[in-house]
Order: C-alpha cells, then structure tokens, then sequence
C-alpha cells in the first residue's frame, strides 16, 4: 500500500496526527468523516497494531500484487497492482469501505460496497461507504469509464473481501481457543455454532495485526449470495434527497475566491486585447487576470479570468468586461462545411479499408437492384446537470484540488504539468460529480484552477456557466454512414458496403499522431450480421472543434446507421425485422480484433436479448391503430442490448408508448440500480435522437443554453420503461452504464416509419408535424 495513503488514514484516526492541514467540513462521505491529511510515517505492521487498538475498532487494509493492468488511459504507466481496498470497522461494529471509482449517479459506490460487504459478510444495514481521493499508487486505475468500473474491480474486490474475512476468522479462532473450520460468519459477527457465541468483528482489532492473509481463497458460489442480486437502495440517496450530499459546487474554503472565465469563442483562438476597468468596477470583484492558452492533452483555452468574492460578483464582472479575440483559423468552419466534406469523403471509396470479406465492389456492381442507405448524425453535447467546476488552493508547495471528475490521475498529471510541479505535489479530493457521461474525462477545467490558484495565492473556485459548458466542450463528432447492399433471391444481402466519415475523438488530444478508422467504428465493424462479401471503409473529418467521449460513444451513431439499415433491408426483402436480424446474426467474420480477450463477443447472447425484448414487447402481436413498434440490438461496452420501442402519431405529436429494452450484462448485482442506467441511458439516447444537436458557424458553437440546446422534457418521455434482464450468474459482469443507449435512436425511428411510413436516416428527428 502507499504509506502516504496509510499516514493520511493514520492522521484521521489519530486527531493529534494531523499535522499538515484540518479536514475538509465541506467535504464529508457518507460516513461523517472528512477529506485528506497527511502525517509522518509508520511501517505496515505498525499500522495494523495501531489502527487495531482503537476504541475496539480495526481497518483492514489488503494488497493484491500480481493484478497487472494495462497502460491507463490517464496516460500514467501500468503498475502491478489493482485497487488497494480500505475496510474500517468501528468500535461499534459499523464498517466503512472506501471506493475509488468516481460516483456521478451511475450508483457504482453502492454496488462496488456491495461486492466487498458478500464476501466478508457483513451487515449492510451498517455499512458505510467513504470516497478515495486520487492515489495511483493505492489505487492504481482509478477512472471511471467505458462501463467497466464493476467488470475490473468485480475479482479483485471478493478476493479483498474473502481475504479480509479469512484474517477475521484466524483472529477470532486464536480469540475462542478453536479451529477456523468450526467458525462462520454473517451479519458482521463471527460465530461459533457449537457453544452459540457469536462475535463482532470490532471486539477482534487487536489480534487482526498478527494474522496474514492467505495467499489465496475461495471465494463464494454465486447461489449463496445474500446481499448481490438484491433490491438496495443507493447508499447516497438519502443525502441526495435530503441535500447533505457534497457536490464540487459545494466545497466551500476560508477565504476562497470565485472565478468566472470569458474563453476564445474558437479553438486555436487567443485574447487579442482586453480592458479590465468595467469588470474591477462591479463591486465585490477583486482581479482580473489573464490564462494562456494550453496545448494538446490539457486543452485549456484562451482566456480571461475575473476574480470576485461571490459567484454573482465573477459572472457580473464577466459580462462588463470589454474583451476583444483573434478567432484563428477555426473562424472559417462551420457544421454546414462538415456535413459537405463528410458527403463528399463518404461519395468514393474511404481513406481507410478497416477490413473486407470476399469482393463487395464487384458484387454491387453486377447487381441488379442496390438499396442505398445515408445517415447523419450531429455533435452532441453532455449537458450535465453541475456544470464543470473545481476549487484548487496552493498550500506551500502543494497544489490541493476538490474536483468532480471522471479521470482523477489525468488530471493531477495535466495540474503538475501545467504548474510545473511532480505529480506528486498534487493532492486530489473527488466529490460527487453532477453527471459525466464522458465530458468529466477532460482536465481542462480543474487546471484553470488550479493555475488561479497559483496566481492568486488563495483558494479559488472556478464556476463554468451552463454556457460555457455548451459552447466550450468536448462534442460527441458528427458522422455520417453510406451503406449500400443488395439482396440475394432468398432476400438476404449477399454484398454490403459501407463508408463513414467522423473526427476521431484522440485527435482533440493528440493532434500530430495518426488516428485509424478501427478506434471511431466499433458498432459497425464488429457487427455480427453474417455477409459473405462485406467492407467498411473510413475517411476522417478534420475540424479544430473539440470531440469527446459521449455516453456509449461510437456505437451512438454506428448502431444508428447499421440498425436502421438493417429494417430497410428487412421490409424489402418481405422479412419480419426480428426474424431478418435472427437468421443474420452470427459469429464475427472479419479479422477484427476483439475488445477484451477475456470478452470474445457471442452471438448467441446477442440473440438472447432480441428473444427476450421480443418475448415481453410481444411482437409480432396486434398493435393498435396508428401505432408503430421498432426494434433495434447492439452490443456496446462488452455487453448486448436490444429495445422495442412503440409509438403513435397523436395531433402531430410524437408519443411514446413503451420502451422494452433486454440486456445481457452477466449477473445482475444491483438490479435497482442497474435498472436506473437503463432507463437513463434510455432517456438521454431519445432526448439526442429528437432533439440535440451541437452546430457550428464561423467556429463558434451556436448554442447555449437549455433554450437551444433542448434536453428530453418529462412531457415527451416514454409513458412506460421496462428494463429486463438476461440472468447469467455464471458468466464475468459486464458495463451497464452505455449499452442501453446504442439501439434507442434507431429502434425509435424504426418505430415511426411504421407508424407514419416516413424514414428518419438524419438525426435528430425534431418535430414531425
């Protein structure tokens, strides 16, 4: 473990430790306790003897070596370790686990807490769960995307949690003068069945220093499971309700300053002058202080920051402040010149064969008939109820930072570069986060505050407004998707071609590398649709706009493309589109690499998932008058989805009936929480498909706020959701957080063609009177 993570814990168990700063009141967990101290140092056995002795109260700390990761995508090398997991078990018996994964409504620390609390048996009516700040070297990878939070900590964190029941048990064997083998465990006590005594873990803190873990256990059948697979409710849904909650808009320090920035309307673009006067004049504003632009990997604008003593004061400075920009280069780009280039890349053959089975281009062209498909889709922005935010302070030569982010290690890496300071002189404290969907991946804003920080040698918090955070964000890119196909005599297509043009999402970042179709297809290049003679070709959109990771991120317009493509087909070949989809799917044909190799992707759970919507949508069924049902399937994120989706027409307003969505995501460990992603990621994937979009004209994003930028209202939200899942308790946990999202837009727009007749290949939809 890192003895700096073990001195902070030290430091807050032992009050008279804390010899570097006061907790955080602003700040606090679940638990009351609140945000990092650091202390002098103690070895690991020290550590043990001293936390066992407090108050009765003991924490078990596990290390599991030999886990080796991947390089991560913050950029910090690999290391040999996963997650280091903290279990503080109190003098009343009340247990603590801390999470490092960030909690942005995904519910990941419930179900992370969950996962522990089975294998170590404990009572969860007790159990609290404490937010880890950022330690890569406790905690190794820590970023919570691409719906893997539970896929990569689901081994590890029962092997912690068998592990620290093992030691428990020697403890309370030494303790009752018996053999381990005649002790059990539940509800956080250990029991001894012959003599009917029963202990809780907190009377064993003494005796847990000098037993070691086994170096391995056997961990639990999934049949014997009395906590996962349960209905909880979230262990911070009553702070949520009740306000207590900490948000990064929360974190409040003594004589902190706000900060609100006018950033260059364009990337590329620079402060060609300013006037401080107007903006110094608005009382309670204090500076007005100039950022500088920040290259590729950080991302931080042009820009000009006013200093206030209250958030009003800053934004009212802002708005007096007379600035002028040099727009750059990006001055000439607009979505309309996009849409134009991505027609013209997708016209011919791509820039990019990402792969081809058998001769599609001979096959096209001696056939008779050619159906012809052309889709597009727009930016979208996150829109994340908490716009971006951070507070940073300077505490000697140390750069402490409260940020709600989704990649904590990315963003200590781009403070201590932007700073000039080591990694580790950046300390960083994760609230919960307002939302994410991807957008909280990027550092940009917890640097500009922490470089305030620096300047004004004072804690700063740094507001976006909803502005802001529309006009200067990291889009999910356009797309656009030509499919060509033609049918043999049975109706099933012998030749597919397909061509699509979007801005790979690492060029933001990366600029100067080449980026390859393979990263931005998935959804479309793995499709398992079985077609004898098939290509995908890609050509790439070069634009300075920003792109990010959006929730499911390339499946949300390749699924849309391939799904909605796929039901064209179907009605001309005559074919029920359930039955077209089923006869079609199987294993992968193309050499392609697969996303995980302990995750080889399977036809048959694809077909699973259309077997079960179909089952409780009943399609195939009478549906009444006016109505249209659409079916779409995807497999995003290692996991397989399939919704159906039924609608109506109703005085020239689209109603959405139902949405039945199956899902595959192995055993369900959560199922009230993995039943919110679906339905959020429902919601969000109709709200993008009817509404959303990001343009641009003159290198300025054109909208704003929820006045332009329209979000899904409650009023045009389906009447029903029915979320159901595939059990397969025998099979590794997958994401839940995106799959959902993929097939909603085209099993939507399925739905109104056969309720109006009329396709939808552009996105978004809008209003259909």
């Amino acid at each position: 473990m890192s003895r700096r993570y073990v001195e902070e814990l030290v430091a807050r168990l032992y009050p008279a430790a804390e010899r570097e700063r006061q907790p955080d009141p602003r700040l606090r967990s679940q638990s009351g306790r609140a945000g990092r101290v650091t202390g002098g140092g103690l070895n690991r056995r020290d550590f043990f003897r001293l936390t066992g002795a407090v108050g009765g109260g003991l924490l078990v700390a596990m290390y599991l070596p030999g886990c080796k990761r991947d390089g991560d995508a913050d950029g910090r090398p690999e290391i040999d370790t996963l997650p280091n997991a903290f279990v503080r078990i109190g003098a009343d018996n009340r247990v603590t686990v801390t999470v490092a994964k960030s909690e942005m409504g995904q519910g990941i620390r419930t179900t992370l807490a969950l996962i522990v609390a089975e294998e170590m048996d404990l009572d969860w009516s007790k159990v609290q769960v404490e937010q880890a700040p950022e330690d890569f070297s406790t905690y190794g990878w820590q970023s919570t995307g691409a719906s893997a939070s539970v896929r990569t900590s689901w081994t590890p964190l029962r092997t912690i949690g068998a592990k620290s029941r093992a030691i428990l048990l020697a403890a309370a064997a030494e303790k009752l003068g018996v053999e381990v083998a005649a002790l059990t465990t539940e509800n956080s006590h250990v029991i001894h069945a012959e003599s009917g005594r029963k202990l809780p873990y907190s009377d064993l803190g003494e005796l847990v220093a000098k037993h070691k873990a086994p170096e391995k256990v056997t961990l639990k059948d999934p049949k014997t499971f009395r906590l996962l697979g349960r209905e909880h409710i979230g262990v911070d849904v009553g702070d949520i309700v009740t306000g207590a909650a900490v948000y990064g808009l929360d974190v409040r320090r003594d004589g902190m300053l706000f900060a609100s920035l006018v950033r260059s309307p364009t990337v590329g673009g620079k402060v060609k002058r300013f006037d401080p006067a107007s903006a110094l004049a608005v009382k309670d504003v204090v500076k007005v202080v100039e950022i500088d632009a920040i290259g590729p990997d950080i991302n931080v604008l042009s820009s000009v920051a006013v200093i206030a003593k209250n958030t009003w004061a800053a934004t009212q400075g802002r708005a007096a402040l007379d600035i002028e920009w040099e727009l750059g280069p990006a001055e000439s780009e607009t979505s309309a010149a996009h849409s134009a280039e991505m027609k013209r890349l997708t016209a011919d053959s791509g820039a990019e064969e990402i792969n081809k089975l058998g001769d599609p281009d001979d096959v096209l062209e001696a056939a008779d008939e050619v159906v012809r498909g052309e889709y597009e889709l727009p930016r979208l922005a996150h829109a994340t109820m908490e716009p971006m935010n951070c507070t940073a302070a300077m505490e000697g030569d140390r750069c402490v930072l409260w940020a709600p982010v989704q990649y904590p290690a990315w963003a200590v890496r781009a403070v201590a570069k932007a700073l000039d300071i080591p990694t580790g002189k950046v300390d960083l404290q994760i609230p919960l986060l307002g939302g994410g969907f991807g957008r909280r991946i990027n550092p940009d804003y917890v640097v500009e505050a922490a470089i305030l920080a620096k300047q004004l040698g004072a804690p700063v918090q740094v507001v976006w407004t909803r502005e802001d955070d529309t006009r200067h964000a990291y889009y999910r890119p356009p797309a656009m998707h030509v499919i060509e196909a033609s049918l043999g005599q049975d109706g099933y297509p012998e030749a597919w071609r397909h061509r699509m043009s979007t801005a790979p999402i690492n060029a933001t970042n990366y600029p100067d590398r080449e980026h390859h179709g393979l990263s931005e297809s998935n959804g479309a290049s793995d499709m398992l649709y079985q077609v004898p003679n098939r290509s995908l070709e890609y050509s790439r959109l070069q634009t300075s706009v920003r792109s990010g990771w959006w929730r499911a991120v390339h499946t949300t317009h390749t699924t849309f493309a391939v799904e909605s493509f796929i039901d064209e087909l179907a009605e001309k070949a005559g074919v029920d589109a359930l039955e077209y989809r089923m006869k079609l799917i199987g294993p992968l044909q193309v050499d392609q690499p697969q996303p995980d190799k302990d995750f080889p992707w399977d036809p048959e759970r694809l077909k699973g998932v259309l077997a079960l919507v179909a089952e409780k949508a009943g399609w195939g069924g009478p549906v009444p008058a006016g109505h249209g049902v659409g079916l779409a399937c995807a497999i995003d994120h290692l996991s397989y989805a399939a919704e159906a989706v039924e609608v109506s027409i109703e005085a020239g307003r689209l109603r959405i009936h139902k949405v039945v969505c199956a899902v595959d995501c192995g055993p369900v460990l959560n199922p009230n929480g993995a039943r919110a992603q679906v339905e959020g990621a429902i919601i969000q994937g109709i709200s993008a498909a009817l509404q959303e979009q990001i343009t641009v004209a003159g290198g300025r994003v054109e909208q704003g706020n929820f006045d332009t930028y329209p979000v899904l209202r409650i009023n045009d939200a389906p009447v029903a959701i029915e979320a159901h899942f595939v059990e397969r308790p025998d099979v590794h946990p997958t994401g839940l957080g995106e799959p959902a999202l993929a097939p909603i837009a085209p099993a939507l727009a399925n739905a109104i063609y056969k309720a109006t007749g009329r396709r939808h290949r552009v996105l978004p939809i809008g209003k259909l009177a």
